[in-house]
């Protein structure tokens, strides 16, 4: 498997305008700015990485960019109907983080790797539910495919989330799990996106400046925000 070192893949000036400060803000990002979970010790955990991949106009012209989310099917043994950036462990065969990505993306969603360009890696960061140690691929969709839950055993549903309703405080919240963890939270149609995956759009958001000032002091109970996405859940393809 070969190694490669976090921060940008490509030119800054190489990438559109409005991804700039996504791959330019990966040259020195650190693990604690993504997330407060520790690193675990030397010999914990199992790499594994997730595609964060940003198309644009996909709506029409001028609707700016967005984001490719897929939602757990809801009867796997763990994490269901969670929502995530495709993803998964590192296999032996893989050379690296981006090569996982991709072929996880493809298996997840029939994802055409050709038509992706990855632009970024930001730090690995740790996963304790699972033990894996992510690796999280920032790429940029030159030429987009169609998508779709490739096994539906897995994958329910797939969509590309406009980043501006992601943006939208009326979508912004906090979730409180039984646990006691607390932690940032979107409602878009038909899916709850909390957990590693919210915290991963809240700090890109950030680091993008696409983030609006939001009530940070909504924090709604898991079970409460689960029930409110169920009741809006769409039928989706």
């Amino acid at each position: 498997m070969t190694a490669i070192a976090p921060g940008p893949l490509v030119p800054t000036a190489s990438v559109p305008e409005w991804l700039r400060p996504l791959v330019s803000g990966s040259t020195e990002l650190s693990p604690t700015a993504l997330t407060r979970v520790p690193s675990p010790p030397a010999g914990v955990g199992r790499p594994a990485a997730v595609l964060i991949l940003f198309g644009e106009d996909f709506l029409g012209p001028d609707t700016g960019p967005d984001v490719l989310l897929l939602r757990r099917s809801d009867g796997l043994p763990s994490h269901p109907g969670q929502v995530a950036f495709p993803g998964g462990a590192i296999d032996e065969c893989d050379e690296g983080p981006v090569a996982t990505a991709l072929r996880e993306a493809t298996e997840e969603v029939g994802l055409d790797p050709t038509g992706v360009r990855p632009v970024a890696l930001w730090p690995e960061l740790f996963l304790p539910p699972s033990s894996f140690k992510v690796t999280p691929v920032l790429a940029h969709w030159l030429r987009p495919s169609a998508v779709a839950p490739v096994d539906p055993g897995e994958t329910a549903a797939v969509a590309r989330v406009p980043v501006a309703d992601l943006a939208d405080p009326v979508n912004r919240f906090r979730v409180r799990h039984p646990s006691g963890w607390v932690g940032p939270a979107f409602a878009v149609p038909g899916m709850l996106v909390w957990g590693f995956t919210g915290g991963l759009l809240a700090s890109l958001l950030m680091l993008a400046g696409w983030a609006r000032p939001w009530d940070e002091t909504d924090v709604r109970e898991l079970d409460e925000a689960w029930r409110l996405v169920e009741r809006s859940r769409p039928e989706v393809d």
